[in-house]
């Protein structure tokens, strides 16, 4: 039987991921299929693709049912009876749950490693806050409530503390120069935000560079996306990908790895950190 890897550290989302892999890994080592395990734990074929999908959360009785009829022995049993308490647990999101409606900010939150290509705008991680009010404003339908908006910047101001914490992430972004040098909020909230990628790139876990326009065609023109990486191996990277139609995440290992093998080829016709800088200093000082 496999051993179950935990740790306390682990996001609610990311250890619900765990969860799922394990009890799917669990029923395929002992060869029945979803509909012969379903049949036995007297489950719907539903209930338990959706337990090992992670779109239901197993409950603790749940688990434990599944412990005893693949035969798991006591220590598994207990560290899965364990991780799937541990998936109700709240992260710190659930307070801003009328915002962060996904599963992206739960992942984040988890990831060692996160790579960022953006076209349209700064990361929301690295964003000030009147260039978040100017976004997010401009997101939401008009007229639109000042209160709403309000709450939604003090979400993503949150967010941003991740950036700072002793665990923090490796944030490794690259961004067109149209990011740049578009005039989002006007002259002061550029200037300040340009400022503020340069106070970030200062940062030993903050890696901004710039894929300048003369770069030409490149691997970047389908779009924006993320690749998150996690410290343990057995928790695989996932990519992201949003759009107005809504959130996609990529786990599938060969469609993760065209993510990150295009986040390379764009890394590898971008500016250095240091041609970056200056680039994002000269920008700059065009909004003064």
């Amino acid at each position: 039987m496999q051993t179950v890897h935990m740790s306390m550290a682990h996001s609610p989302t990311v250890r619900l991921r765990r969860l799922a892999r394990e009890l799917r890994k669990m029923r395929e080592q002992v060869g029945l299929s979803p509909e012969a395990a379903a049949a036995r734990l007297g489950w719907s074929r539903s209930k338990v693709s959706r337990v090992e999908t992670g779109r239901t959360r197993a409950s603790s009785s749940d688990v434990a049912q599944i412990c005893e009829l693949f035969g798991a022995d006591s220590s598994v049993r207990a560290a899965l009876i364990q991780l799937a308490k541990e998936v109700r647990q709240r992260g710190w999101w659930t307070a801003y749950a009328d915002v962060f409606t996904g599963s992206y900010v739960g992942f984040e939150d988890e990831a060692s490693l996160i790579r960022q290509w953006e076209v349209q705008l700064v990361p929301g991680l690295l964003q000030t806050e009147d260039y978040a009010r100017t976004v997010i404003g401009a997101g939401l339908p008009q007229p639109h409530d000042a209160d709403d908006v309000h709450r939604r910047v003090m979400a993503r101001m949150a967010r941003r503390m991740l950036l700072s914490r002793p665990n923090a992430p490796e944030l490794r972004a690259v961004l067109d120069e149209a990011v740049l040098r578009r005039p989002i909020g006007g002259t002061q909230t550029m200037h300040a935000q340009l400022e503020s990628l340069l106070v970030s790139a200062l940062r030993p876990n903050v890696t901004i560079r710039v894929l300048p326009y003369d770069a030409g065609a490149h691997a970047g023109l389908e779009g924006a996306f993320t690749v998150l990486s996690f410290a343990e191996d057995i928790d695989p990277d996932v990519a992201y990908v949003e759009g107005t139609a809504g959130e996609v995440y990529v786990e599938g290992s060969e469609q993760v790895e065209r993510y990150k093998v295009a986040f390379a080829r764009i890394g590898d016709v971008a500016l250095q950190p240091e041609e970056s800088m200056g680039l994002i200093t000269e920008i700059k000082e065009h909004f003064s």
